[in-house]
């Protein structure tokens, strides 16, 4: 049987900017171009517990490439945290995915890297990153080449643990479009839970698709 055409025409951001604009509930519908990003993985629940001891090579990595770019007169800003989450069982039920037990829940934590940084300014800044962190974590702490494509992609204004509904809409969107989804929830933090109010933080929620 013949898959139905999605409805729905994918957006080429012009930019990394135009990507992640958004306004809160609307769905967009986007084609992203591959990039380069510092990766470590993890499992559990999420939160300072589980990402403490894995944010100090994430962020020297990525700071220690950008003052390497300053010295050369390149001039980039760190970009923020994004993460990638699935569940050991591969489970679709948002109950189940959303329920109290995340002992099942599988993550990896990533920043973006800019496009100028030299094979050689990535390796040094990669072994500064792994001097920061635990021997078991920096073993797993990479620089790898992430190739989402397709995906839709909907902002959720508020605390983090209220994302469900906003899952829900865009979920429900991609159905309409004629679409299912693929690989692996992706969420961008916009926001800075140390220095925004619960009710004003802003994440891009996003999930890569296919047809239907």
């Amino acid at each position: 049987m013949m898959c139905p055409t999605p409805s729905v025409t994918f957006e080429q951001p012009a930019d990394r900017a135009d990507e992640l604009a958004g306004k809160p509930g609307v769905v967009r519908f986007l084609e992203i171009a591959p990039l380069r990003a510092v990766m470590v993985d993890g499992d559990g629940q999420p939160g300072p517990d589980t990402f403490g001891s894995r944010m100090p090579g994430l962020y020297t990595t990525a700071y220690s490439l950008r003052f390497a770019l300053k010295r050369r007169g390149v001039e980039r800003r760190v970009g923020m945290l994004e993460g990638l989450y699935w569940t050991a069982d591969r489970a679709t039920d948002l109950d189940v995915i959303l329920g109290p037990d995340r002992g099942t829940w599988r993550w990896t934590l990533f920043i973006a890297l800019p496009d100028e940084a030299t094979p050689e300014e990535l390796a040094d800044a990669l072994g500064k990153g792994r001097a920061k962190v635990p021997p078991e974590v920096a073993a797993n702490l990479r620089i790898e080449t992430f190739a989402e494509g397709a995906v839709a992609q909907v902002l959720h204004l508020g605390p983090y643990a209220d994302e469900r509904p906003t899952i829900e809409r865009l979920h429900a969107a991609i159905a309409a479009a004629g679409l299912r989804p693929r690989g692996r929830h992706h969420e961008l933090y916009l926001g800075d839970p140390g220095r925004s109010a619960p009710a004003k933080l802003r994440t891009l929620i996003r999930q890569p698709v296919e047809p239907a």
